[in-house]
């Protein structure tokens, strides 16, 4: 007989950001109060603390969330006394936490961010933390004004909202900070991290609307809807969130409780519908609007025919607003009675990565066994009560509503306000094109500072020189840098450009820099003639040693001397030349002493061509020259020239501008 074998509990939190891929429509923070820092306060004064801040806190914030409609839940805090929190970023400090799930409703999110920046305004001593999917959102919002150190992978237990700012812990003074270093460090020394101010406009001007833009995005309809479900609005008119959440997800699980409306329609198409006024979100009004959905057979919809649009449009969203309670109420009751839900399936995932199962097949004798004792043990913790308790409450207040006597003669004779203009549902590529421009303004105004950044660098660096004309430069410096950039061992990132290049614009003419490289080479090839002719004929031609015979002409490698290897090469490369000379790739090269051959009148045309064939190419020129060339071809277009000699810290002008 198999052993029974109770579940672990998970050795850390099942929300813990270590344990489980963050969901991507959740907003998570934490709130450090100072106090918490103190390693001396007890436990007992230590959580008797955050119950009272937490207490302040929601009251403060009670004016601008008693009327806010959530797309899915509201803004709460929870405490963390002890060690096995469940917060996603502390396991140590004592603090309060919580979670929004804004699901496509985007708005919750940041007037989320509001509020905690309402908090870090009213409460000066405490450091809060916020974050999603994405890390630091903060920082993306003003990506193009952060500090050049900051990225992502250094960004963790850095970034903190305090006394109304958004501060950054600074590198220098902290290179890999603990969240107990980052916290201690701003309670004291708060000036130095503060963000730089272009940081602060650009965040706070991502808030600067609210409140007043949460109450612009609530939208009133006026719907036709049961008198069951007219009572629960009237009485809870929040729970409209609810009802969009179980219309919009729902499944065919869901969709059979629809189809009976056993509880909001009891009475089925003799229920009697009634006109009422419903306020929800922008966002919850398009879930609604744009979605296609065939009213129950039991449901009384009224005719299409006869009915003008207004009138159809609604009682049909009043008929997915019933729907949509129906779907909610059944699968929160059966989830509340089994005690499962988002949180089971939670407990089970972390199960499942501590090793519970062994590796067992879902599905098989073994694993369902597993399944079963988890179940058992789950239901009788803590976490399934709370669990049960939250789930259900919104089943157990709708019972409480419906529980007393009511009639459609509570809703006769009321005045009904028309439903608001819904342009804003259409008309939305006005807003998408601003948000575009402002987006582009950022990016404009942060490459005209980055290049004038760039610009000031190169004038110190190079003193007088670049002071006097920023677009001098060296050629040379191409084929040392382009040298360097192949001769470098890469990584396993892949092939990185220099660090320290030093961007900036050159105004170059292509063909006049061409015949100053060609005449650089004409003195060097004259210097290069005189010089070979003091060194007497015939001892180390290339002829001689094609057509000479003896060996002994030939020098024998031998052992602790490397003349031989260098002997051998040079033959090998003048065999090749001798092979290559028949043919014109010989012609797309600049050589050493090129024009100086050609323009020598003391020297005979044969020995010319023959000195034109075996003179080495200068690879250096080849390299520079083929470049420009392309970067010519290119005609100001973008191409591999241009983004190679960008990569050097080059940007050439186009060469046909101004002609």
């Amino acid at each position: 007989m198999a052993t029974t074998r109770d579940p672990d509990p998970p050795s850390s939190s099942i929300f813990s950001q270590r344990s489980s891929r963050l969901p991507d429509d959740t907003v998570f923070y934490a709130v450090f109060p100072d106090f918490s820092l103190n390693p001396s306060a007890a436990p007992t004064s230590l959580s008797s603390s955050l119950h009272s801040l937490r207490l302040q806190i929601l009251q403060t914030l009670s004016p601008f969330t008693s009327d806010y409609l959530w797309q899915h839940e509201p803004f709460t805090l929870s405490v963390s006394p002890h060690p096995n929190s469940s917060c996603l970023c502390s396991d140590r400090h004592p603090h309060l936490h919580g979670k929004l799930r804004y699901g496509d409703n985007l708005e919750d999110e940041w007037f989320t961010v509001f509020l905690l920046f309402e908090i870090s305004r009213r409460f000066p001593d405490l450091s809060i933390r916020v974050w999603d999917t994405d890390g630091e959102f903060l920082l993306i919002e003003a990506a193009f004004h952060l500090p050049r150190w900051l990225n992502p992978d250094n960004s963790l237990n850095r970034v903190f909202l305090r006394r109304g700012d958004l501060h950054i812990v600074p590198k220098d003074r902290l290179p890999s900070p603990s969240l107990d270093d980052s916290l201690k460090f701003i309670a004291e020394f708060g000036d130095e991290s503060r963000a730089p101010e272009p940081v602060q406009a650009v965040v706070k001007n991502r808030v600067s609307e609210y409140p007043e833009r949460a109450r612009m995005n609530v939208h009133r309809v006026r719907v036709l809807v049961p008198v069951s479900v007219a009572r629960v609005l009237k009485h809870e008119p929040c729970l409209i969130s609810l009802a969009v959440e179980g219309f919009y997800d729902r499944d065919i699980d869901t969709m059979k409780y629809a189809a009976k409306m056993e509880k909001f329609l009891s009475r089925g198409r003799e229920e009697e519908l009634v006109r009422v006024s419903v306020k929800m979100s922008r966002a919850m009004y398009a879930q609604l609007v744009q979605q296609t959905f065939q009213a129950p057979k039991c449901y009384p919809m009224p005719s299409r025919t006869g009915a003008s649009s207004s009138a159809y449009l609604e009682a049909e969203l009043g008929m997915k607003i019933a729907c949509g309670f129906e779907m909610m109420y059944q699968q929160r009751r059966r989830e509340g009675l089994e005690g499962k839900g988002s949180s089971w399936e939670a407990f089970r995932e972390s199960l499942e990565k501590s090793g519970y199962f062994e590796g067992l097949l879902p599905g098989s004798q073994e694993y369902r066994r597993l399944t079963q004792n988890a179940e058992e043990y789950y239901k009788h913790s803590s976490l399934f009560s709370n669990a049960s308790e939250m789930i259900s409450a919104p089943v157990r207040r709708i019972d409480e509503i419906l529980a007393f006597p009511y009639s459609e003669d509570d809703f006769k004779g009321q005045q009904v306000p028309p439903s608001d203009d819904d342009s804003w549902l259409y008309n939305g590529e006005d807003d998408l094109n601003s948000a575009l421009q402002e987006r582009q303004k950022e990016l404009d105004l942060y490459n005209a500072r980055h290049k004038n950044k760039q610009k000031s660098k190169v004038q110190q660096d190079n003193g007088e020189s670049c002071s006097t004309n920023v677009d001098e430069f060296d050629p040379s410096e191409i084929a040392k840098t382009m040298k360097a950039f192949v001769s470098k061992v890469s990584s396993y990132k892949g092939a990185e450009v220099p660090a320290n290049r030093n961007l900036k614009e050159v105004d170059l003419d292509v063909d006049r820099f061409i015949k100053d490289m060609e005449s650089i080479m004409k003195q060097q090839g004259l210097e290069d003639i005189a010089s070979d002719s003091d060194i007497e004929e015939g001892s180390s031609s290339d002829l001689d040693f094609e057509e000479s015979d003896d060996e002994s002409d030939v020098a024998e490698p031998s052992e602790g001397n490397e003349d031989g290897d260098d002997t051998f090469m040079q033959s090998y490369s003048d065999v090749l030349n001798e092979e290559l000379k028949s043919t014109t790739i010989k012609k797309s090269f600049i050589r050493a002493n090129e024009q100086a051959a050609k323009k020598d009148e003391g020297t005979s045309n044969t020995m010319a061509d023959m000195e034109e064939d075996f003179t080495p190419v200068d690879a250096d020129v080849n390299l520079v020259k083929s470049l420009l060339d392309s970067f010519s071809s290119q005609e100001g277009l973008p191409g591999p020239a241009s983004n190679l000699l960008g990569l050097m810290g080059l940007h050439l002008k186009d060469p046909n501008k101004g002609k």
